[in-house]
């Protein structure tokens, strides 16, 4: 053990002054989460502004005349400023066409006639270039009266059609216009599994960049061959896991300082509250455990520094991208179970939850995943032929 801690301070010290290693484990991550702050930090901050409608509707048409009613009751509420100005049908295009209207709302003549009569009727809206949320939320109002009125319209014919007398038809017609849909819309919560948008990110940039971290202990492991550090090491009285494991311990060190780092870090630039510290702590140990049970299987297969480094970046893209760690993946088909056996995917889902409000007894599964692919690499790097660093 005490040959063990004594290669593993060495090459941690020489590691730590490799800016490599500095690279990649902090700065282009947190460099990533920095430009990624400011092109998505933003974007739930939704700007309403300002729309000024100009309508058009026939003189003495009462059901016109309520597609105006409907637009000026938009003024204030939910912080929507709306300005509806009465004008003609060319007036309404020429506003909008000079900027000096985001929507033109036109309803045609005769259309009280036909809204009671049921027949077909066009209402155009000319919407400028500029028009942005609130020219959409304008024309999700106008929608909703037209469909109520052709609802209305409707209800009376197939009344008539039924033989309903016509001193009931204008009750009838009401209650359909006005009762609501047979249904109820609630509003819910997303599952504690499940990160927002600037939180998924910075758990998977922690995640990917994890991949490239613990890379080094192999790396650092075959430099030394070509070195010829490593002969001199295997002279001395070490047995040859003790140089594997000194290695090991060092990726793992940087893999928990590192992730630990860009987990604060994104913290704090996209506001994201990953829940628990010791839940949270448990999985960061339990992903980087993962994470290093990788070097073992290419330390039994890369022969040179360079094949380890294309073996780590192609583990790293493969398990990063199939993880999330830069949108969310949802597959389908035969393999699809085998994203979720993926620890940077396992990571996401155990801070989904910690975020949620959960805690240590809640991580089964990811930790599960985590541990279940560590002795798996670990396994199967000892089924493997040697052919690395030491053989």
């Amino acid at each position: 053990m005490r040959q063990l801690l004594a290669l593993a301070a060495s090459d941690l010290r020489m590691r730590i002054r490799d800016r490599s290693v500095l690279i990649f484990a902090l700065v282009v991550p947190l460099a990533l989460m920095f430009v990624f702050n400011l092109v998505f930090g933003n974007t739930d901050d939704i700007e309403i502004e300002p729309v000024t409608v100009a309508v058009s509707a026939p003189a003495g048409d009462d059901l016109a005349a309520v597609v105006g009613e409907v637009l000026r009751s938009l003024d204030g509420m939910d912080g929507l400023d709306v300005t509806v100005r009465e004008t003609t049908a060319d007036d309404g295009r020429r506003q909008v066409e000079d900027g000096d209207a985001a929507l033109a709302v036109l309803v045609p003549e005769g259309f009280g006639e036909a809204a009671r009569t049921g027949d077909a009727v066009t209402v155009e809206a000319v919407r400028g270039d500029e028009a942005g949320l609130e020219a959409d939320v304008v024309l999700s109002a106008v929608d909703g009266v037209l469909d109520q009125l052709g609802t209305g319209a409707v209800t009376a014919r197939a009344g008539l059609a039924e033989g309903i007398p016509p001193d009931q038809l204008a009750a009838l017609a009401e209650q359909a216009t006005a009762g609501g849909p047979a249904y109820e819309l609630r509003q819910g919560e997303a599952s504690d599994e499940q990160l927002d948008a600037g939180a998924s990110l910075v758990a998977g940039q922690a995640g990917l960049f994890l991949l490239f971290t613990v890379s080094f202990g192999v790396t650092s492991l075959l430099v030394d061959r070509e070195t010829g550090t490593l002969a001199r090491l295997r002279s001395m009285p070490i047995p040859a896991w003790t140089i594997v494991g000194s290695k090991a311990l060092v990726s793992f060190v940087l893999g928990v300082v590192s992730t630990s780092v860009l987990l604060l870090a994104g913290s704090f630039f996209f506001d994201a509250d990953f829940g628990s510290p010791p839940a949270v702590a448990l999985l960061v140990v339990c992903v980087v455990a993962a994470a290093t049970s990788v070097m073992f299987l290419i330390a039994r297969v890369a022969r040179t520094s360079e094949q380890a480094g294309i073996a780590t970046s192609i583990v790293a893209v493969v398990l990063g991208i199939g993880g999330g760690a830069f949108f969310p993946v949802s597959a389908t088909g035969r393999f699809a179970p085998l994203l979720d056996l993926n620890p940077v995917a396992a990571l996401l889902r155990g801070l989904g939850t910690t975020s949620g409000g959960g805690g240590v007894a809640d991580l089964g599964v990811p930790i599960a995943i985590m541990l279940g692919f560590a002795a798996t690499t670990w396994v199967l790097s000892r089924l493997v032929p040697d052919r690395g660093a030491l053989a």
